[in-house]
C-alpha cells in the first residue's frame, strides 16, 4: 500500500505542464544531407543516429524483399560527416526483418533493433557483428507469424522480446532496451551482454508502459522513456525507480494539417499514440547542457525541453517539404542546435539547424 500511495504522490508531482504561451524556434533544414548512390533507395525510415566523427547511419525499411506482406525490410547505411555514402552495414543479416532503431554508443558501436525479427544486434565500429539479443522465430515452425497482441500480454520472459523498439546506455556501459509494442517493459543488460533485470508492464499506472517507443538516459544515468500510448515520458533512475513523468500538453493550431489520413478524432486521441505531444522519438543533447527533445505525429511537431519537463519551445509541422514532417520514428541531437530527424512518411532524414 505505502509503494502504490507512493507512486501516485508522485505522478502528482510530477512535470505535466500545460504551456499556452511556447515559443516557435525559427530553424533551417538542410537540403539533401545525406547522398545515396545511384540505385539505392531509403523505405520508410525508421532510425537515424551520429557517431563521435559526425557520421551519419541510417535505418530504413528499404531493400524490401518478399510479398507485400510480410516482407523482410531493414537496411542499414552509413554516410560521412559531408553526407557522402560510405558503407552498407549487415547486408542480408540474418536479424533483418523490420526495422526500428539504430543508435551509437560511446565507443562508437553501432546497435539496432529491429522490431520483426525481436532482436537487439551490436556491431563494432568495423561493423561487425558482436553480440546479439534475443531470438528470431524459426522460419520452419508451424506457428511462425506476426506476433499476437493478447490482453493481458503473455507474461515477458528475460533475454527475449515482443517487437523490441530502443536501447541507451548509462556511464557503466549498461544498456537499457525498451521491449516494445507487446511487452511494454525495460530490460536492462551489462556490458558484458548478461541479463540484471527489467521492469515494467502493460498499464497506465507509474513505472507501466503502453508501447515504451524511445529511450535515452542522461549524464546523471537516469533513464527517460517514451511511453507513446500513455501520452507521457517516465524518468526513472538506472535501477528502474520511478521518479517522475513529463506530460506535453500544447495547444493545436487551428490550421494545423495531418500528415496522412483525417485529422485524429476522439477515438484515436484515446488510444495515446497520436495525441497531440505524445512522445514518438526523444533524444537528449551531450553534457554539460543537456535538454530534451521530444516529437510527435499530430500536429507534427519537435518539442524541446528541459530535463524538468518544461517545454522551451517548439518548431515544425506536418507536410512533405523541408522543414515539415511525416511521422518522425526517430531523432539523433548531437548538439542543442542540431537534429537530424528520421521520418516514415516520407522516406528522408532531415538535418535540422536550430536559430533559438
Amino acid at each position: 500500500m505505502k509503494h502504490w500511495l507512493l507512486g501516485v504522490l508522485l505522478l502528482a508531482g510530477s512535470p505535466a505542464f500545460a504551456q499556452q504561451n511556447v515559443p516557435t524556434i525559427p530553424f533551417e533544414s538542410v537540403p539533401n544531407p545525406v547522398k545515396l548512390p545511384t540505385n539505392m533507395y531509403f523505405g520508410e525510415v525508421s532510425g537515424v543516429a551520429v557517431n563521435s566523427k559526425g557520421h551519419v547511419f541510417v535505418l530504413s525499411r528499404g531493400n524490401t524483399t518478399g510479398p507485400a506482406y510480410a516482407a523482410a525490410a531493414a537496411q542499414l547505411l552509413e554516410f560521412d560527416a559531408k553526407g557522402s555514402f560510405v558503407r552498407e552495414i549487415g547486408k542480408n543479416l540474418y536479424a533483418w526483418s523490420f526495422a526500428h532503431a539504430v543508435k551509437i554508443d560511446p565507443q562508437d558501436n553501432i546497435w539496432v533493433t529491429d522490431k520483426g525479427s525481436d532482436m537487439v544486434i551490436k556491431f563494432d565500429p568495423e561493423g561487425r557483428v558482436v553480440m546479439v539479443f534475443g531470438r528470431k522465430q524459426e522460419a520452419s515452425d508451424d506457428d511462425t507469424g506476426p506476433l499476437k497482441h493478447p490482453k493481458p500480454p503473455l507474461p515477458a520472459e528475460d533475454g527475449r522480446f515482443r517487437q523490441v523498439t530502443d536501447i541507451a546506455w548509462d556511464k557503466a556501459g549498461d544498456t537499457f532496451i525498451s521491449d516494445g509494442y507487446i511487452n511494454s517493459r525495460v530490460a536492462k543488460v551489462d556490458k558484458d551482454g548478461n541479463w540484471l533485470k527489467s521492469w515494467g508492464e502493460r498499464g497506465t499506472g507509474p513505472g507501466q508502459f503502453n508501447t515504451p517507443h524511445s529511450i535515452a538516459t542522461d549524464a546523471d544515468d537516469n533513464v527517460y522513456v517514451a511511453d507513446r500510448g500513455n501520452h507521457r515520458i517516465q524518468v526513472f533512475d538506472k535501477d528502474g525507480k520511478f521518479l517522475r513523468q513529463i506530460v506535453i500538453d500544447i495547444p493545436v493550431p487551428p490550421d494545423a494539417k495531418p500528415a496522412i489520413g483525417k485529422i485524429p478524432d476522439q477515438a484515436m486521441l484515446a488510444g495515446g499514440t497520436f495525441t497531440p505531444g505524445s512522445p514518438w522519438a526523444i533524444c537528449i543533447t551531450p553534457p554539460p547542457h543537456q535538454v530534451l527533445y521530444s516529437s510527435d505525429a499530430w500536429p507534427g511537431r519537435i518539442y524541446k525541453l528541459s530535463l524538468d519537463g518544461k517545454v522551451l519551445g517548439m518548431l515544425g509541422q506536418s507536410g512533405k517539404q523541408l522543414k515539415q514532417f511525416g511521422w518522425i520514428h526517430a531523432m539523433a541531437c548531437p548538439s542543442e542546435n542540431v537534429i537530424y530527424a528520421a521520418e516514415l512518411l516520407n522516406w528522408r532524414v532531415q538535418k535540422l539547424i536550430l536559430k533559438p
